[in-house]
């Protein structure tokens, strides 16, 4: 899955659970915007960390940490309501759910965009290859989110995006369609 592509999906899967968890669909649809410039701040990160193939060191991980920062700095022209979720998705989506993320914000103090965003993209690096691992198996990343629920994760928001990731066409069309516009099917 190209970067592009893994945008796509992040923002497309944090839609689909936004709108599980009663959020409007107009919401969810700016979520979905929001979502897939959840990681614009990487622009402005060297390529050979970003791309690194290795264990990044910990002045190198210090930087890549940095991005949330530039993003939600980079997108700062945005007004109303859709520029200020961007920027908190930007900003606060490597928190946890017990304040051990990025920045030691709670994430259940967060907005459910950002804790929507912040299940749907580790679970979309964890089925992507990337040049530092190999793709998971889509049961060993759901066992992963179902065990860091409490943790790193919304234990509620854990319960709904279990059976959505198992059996819901519309997710089921983001990770397993072959080529196409990834925003197949649905809302």
């Amino acid at each position: 899955m190209s970067n592009f592509h893994e945008g796509r999906a992040v923002a497309r899967l944090a839609e689909i659970i936004a709108l599980e968890c009663g959020v409007s669909p107009a919401e969810a649809r700016q979520i979905r915007v929001a979502a897939s410039l959840h990681d614009i701040g990487k622009l402005k990160i060297s390529e050979d960390i970003i791309n690194k193939p290795g264990k990044l060191t910990a002045a190198e991980f210090e930087t890549i940490k940095t991005h949330t920062r530039l993003g939600a700095e980079t997108l700062q022209s945005i007004q109303g309501k859709l520029g200020g979720m961007v920027r908190t998705i930007c900003r606060y989506h490597h928190e946890w759910y017990n304040g051990n993320g990025y920045w030691g914000r709670r994430l259940e103090t967060l907005p459910i965009c950002v804790q929507a965003t912040a299940i749907a993209d580790v679970f979309t690096a964890l089925v992507t290859e990337r040049v530092y691992k190999s793709a998971w198996p889509p049961e060993e990343a759901l066992a992963y989110v179902h065990k860091q629920a409490g943790s790193q994760f919304s234990p509620a928001l854990v319960e709904v995006f279990l059976p959505l990731a198992r059996y819901d066409s519309r997710v089921k069309a983001i990770f397993y369609k072959q080529g196409g516009d990834d925003h197949a099917g649905g809302t």
